[in-house]
């Protein structure tokens, strides 16, 4: 983890927050991170903030992944959401867990054409689905194309090409797209769903060959190669290469746009065809370069013979052919004009005297076998071959009519049958009533014996896989035209506790029952554990210990609380966050309690009221109480009522 990363740890949207960085883009860095309200994992684009700063790009950003958004196909990485704020734009994608089409082939170099062949129909299903939906790639490349652990395949980075075509040229660092780049695009052109065709060529004469069609030492003499040679044919470079994936590989990178498959169905359809015999072969002719480029046309192209074992070595690559005026002949004299023509009247009459020899000696070798060997040679003996075809292969072996004059093979490559029940011969070598001579050994007869019909395919075990790829398995057994099963998929989804998000819960039929034709497969995944809502209660006013407990009751949690100064009395809760707001279970409510009203100041001692000056004689005021004049004798004091 890159500690220094300002985005590590941060909280997008109070929803993503962002664990590790895990890739670099030109025009984004991408980390993984965790959706806290679905609880799954992510991956969040976040757009570099040297492109963030320009408003025209940032706005065309958004339009682009908005509308990639809306496609929605197994083989294409799904955009979740797409967030635009003051200080981050990004958008957020489904977590890959895999590698690149670039680094399995840069591991495993050469792939079968088998293989191949599995990951280009996923490809081409993927920019099929796009275009439906007016959404171009235009850089269709193995860095953008993601292999999972089960061998699908998924297709990133949809739309966001237009949006680095504005911003980069044909340079260095673009190296690595103008591989797999169109001539049109090459040359500025006009771009449509024949440029994503032409680059899914590319990446198949790569995955075949293990070899780029064109290298050079900058992206400038790439793209040149690309609008004015014409690459080495696969089968030149492997030739166990399939004469119709070659052919379909070529017509894909057919460089003028009129002769190239016009839309991925087209390209799809060849695929499937091929993929069902592979002894299919497609017309197509090695394509005549354009020569409308205004560039460097006289750059030379490489025609080297060799192939570097590098997986980014020049390749040979062959020129243009070019119309060469032969030179004009002298006339002959009339001597020399007969001379010439004598000596080709005896070579054209000594090759008739030859071809005449050839037909004679087939002729007699075609007789003799069929014919003039039975007339020379009475002697020897020929069967024809019964025909064994219907019989049961235990009751020819037991036949002692049989034993005689052959001896049987069971063929290994015995197969399913709708018309011969099991055990029953439904071919063999040699025919029925081929004549074999009968010598010293017995005749060999290789007998080709019914497995019974079919049996009737069972659903497979979908529960736990990844609903689109639970959805495809279905479709591959739908693909099998001999059974024909034509089976209806119906999708349905629920939440569940126990299941992650995406992932099949059950299938009916289950696993193992047998598939009937047009039965309907419903196949239920989970749409991740149920976000119940739940309001927050007003508990300002209330003890600290009784809001606690109300709002643990409701699945709540407390903070950890804040004492303030306030007039309530102590341990009063005087405040509280997302009171009345619907939130999720587990959200944490944080409070502010009263430490109590402030103590009350202790009264000051009051200051004694100095007496008045006396006079200087006490006695020379009467007082005013008589009551109060002392006396001497108590006894001498007057009594009230007297």
């Amino acid at each position: 983890m890159d500690a220094s990363d300002k985005y590590i740890g941060v909280m997008l949207d109070n929803r993503y927050e962002i664990l590790e960085k895990i890739g670099t883009g030109g025009m984004a860095v991408v980390y993984k991170a965790r959706c806290h309200r679905l609880n799954r994992l992510v991956a969040v684009k976040i757009l570099k903030e040297e492109l963030a700063e320009d408003e025209e790009f940032r706005r065309r950003f958004h339009t682009e992944s908005q509308a990639v958004a809306m496609l929605q196909h197994p083989n294409i990485v799904a955009v979740y959401d797409v967030s635009k704020t003051s200080a981050v734009d990004y958008i957020v994608m489904e977590l890959i867990e895999g590698i690149t089409l670039k680094q399995y082939i840069n591991r495993k170099g050469l792939l079968g054409w088998k293989e191949s062949l599995h990951f280009a129909m996923q490809i081409a299903k993927a920019i099929s689905h796009a275009h439906s939906k007016g959404i171009i790639h235009r850089d269709i490349k193995p860095h953008n194309i993601m292999i999972l652990k089960d061998g699908s395949i998924k297709v990133a980075d949809f739309g966001i090409a237009r949006l680095i075509s504005t911003q980069n040229t044909l340079t260095q660092e673009s190296l690595g797209s103008v591989h797999y780049i169109s001539p049109e695009q090459a040359k500025g052109g006009h771009v449509d769903a024949r440029t994503d065709i032409y680059s899914l060529g590319v990446v198949m004469y790569e995955m075949l060959t293990s070899h780029l069609p064109f290298v050079g030492d900058s992206a400038v003499s790439v793209a040149i190669q690309h609008i004015s040679a014409i690459p080495l044919l696969p089968r030149e470079i492997n030739p166990e290469i399939p004469q119709g994936l070659e052919d379909i590989t070529m017509h894909a990178m057919e460089p003028k746009l009129n002769l190239r498959y016009a839309t991925a169905e087209e390209l799809l359809r060849d695929l499937e065809e091929f993929r069902k015999n592979p002894a299919a072969t497609f017309r197509y002719s090695t394509p005549a370069v354009d020569t409308s480029f205004d560039g460097d046309s006289t750059r030379p192209v490489p025609d080297s013979g060799a192939i570097s074992d590098a997986d980014d070595a020049p390749k040979p690559v062959r020129r243009s052919p070019e119309r060469v005026s032969a030179p004009r002949r002298p006339e002959m004299s009339r001597d020399e004009y007969r001379s010439s023509h004598r000596r080709s009247s005896r070579t054209a009459m000594m090759i008739g005297v030859a071809a005449v020899l050839v037909i004679l000696v087939a002729a007699f070798l075609f007789m003799w076998q069929y014919i003039l060997k039975d007339m020379l040679d009475p002697e020897i003996d020929y069967v024809l071959v019964p025909d064994f075809v219907g019989l049961a292969y235990s009751d020819i072996i037991a036949n002692p009519d049989f034993r005689g004059n052959y001896t049987f093979e069971r063929s290994e490559k015995s197969n399913y049958s709708e018309k011969y029940e099991e055990g029953v011969v439904y071919e063999q070598t040699p025919k029925a009533e081929h004549k074999e001579t009968l010598g010293e050994s017995k005749i060999l007869v290789t007998l080709f014996v019914s497995l019974g019909k079919r049996p009737a395919p069972q659903m497979p075990n979908l529960v736990n896989q990844d609903y689109r790829t639970a959805h495809n398995a279905i479709s591959e057994i739908n693909a099998d035209t001999e059974l024909n099963l034509q089976l209806e998929v119906v999708l349905e989804s629920r939440h569940d506790d126990d299941y992650t998000r995406d992932l099949v819960i059950e299938t009916v039929p289950k696993a193992g029952v047998p598939l009937l034709r047009g039965m309907i497969v419903y196949i239920t995944y989970s749409e991740g554990p149920e976000i119940k809502l739940i309001e927050v209660p007003n508990v300002v006013g209330m003890s600290l210990s009784s809001a606690r407990l109300e709002l643990e009751s409701r699945n709540l949690t407390v903070g950890l609380p804040e004492y303030i100064d306030s007039d309530t009395p102590k341990d009063t809760v005087v405040f509280q966050t997302k009171r009345g707001e619907m939130v999720e279970a587990h959200t944490e409510i944080m409070l502010q309690v009263s430490n109590g009203p402030p103590p009350s100041p202790s009264p000051e001692p009051e200051t004694p009221t100095p007496p008045a000056t006396p006079p200087d004689d006490p006695w020379e005021t009467p007082p005013e109480d008589p009551a109060a004049t002392p006396v001497e004798n108590p006894e001498d004091a007057p009594v009230e009522g007297a």
